[in-house]
């Protein structure tokens, strides 16, 4: 299985912006640049959809541990949250936080934090990742 993204970037770093898109279109010619990723401007930037690919793997992946113990979640909120920081080697992405709050009928605190740990390494965006993925879980009764 493949799956196909494109940037387009134009001029300088600074001043300079693209567009990112994706093969299914659910992104298409969306803005980034250097203000959307270092300042806050409109748009996105490539450490928040990794941030957001972390977090929507993760809860397909915790949805699916949790299958394999009989549990069915009626719902997984994960927020993740990526940690980019200017090191001596360069810009360097040295961690997300992920945090995760799902409502899970009749599994017990044991069942959910193992079945969250057992996603955060199962998770293929995690696997590749090289960065500290860090986790907080809470099963809402």
């Amino acid at each position: 299985m493949k799956r196909k993204a494109s940037a387009i970037w134009k001029g300088s770093l600074r001043e300079g912006n693209g567009t990112i898109s994706t093969e299914s279109g659910a992104l298409h010619r969306i803005q980034y640049s250097f203000r959307t990723r270092f300042e806050y401007g409109m748009g996105t930037n490539p450490d928040e959809l990794i941030a957001a690919s972390l977090g929507g793997c993760f809860s397909m992946a915790l949805s699916h541990e949790l299958g394999l113990s009989g549990f069915h979640a009626r719902r997984i909120d994960t927020t993740a949250v990526a940690t980019l920081e200017e090191l001596q080697a360069g810009w360097t992405m040295t961690r997300i936080q992920l945090d995760v709050r799902a409502k899970v009928p009749g599994a017990t605190q044991i069942h959910f934090i193992d079945a969250a740990v057992a996603a955060k390494t199962q998770c293929p965006i995690a696997r590749l990742l090289n960065t500290n993925i860090s986790m907080t879980a809470t099963l809402d009764l």
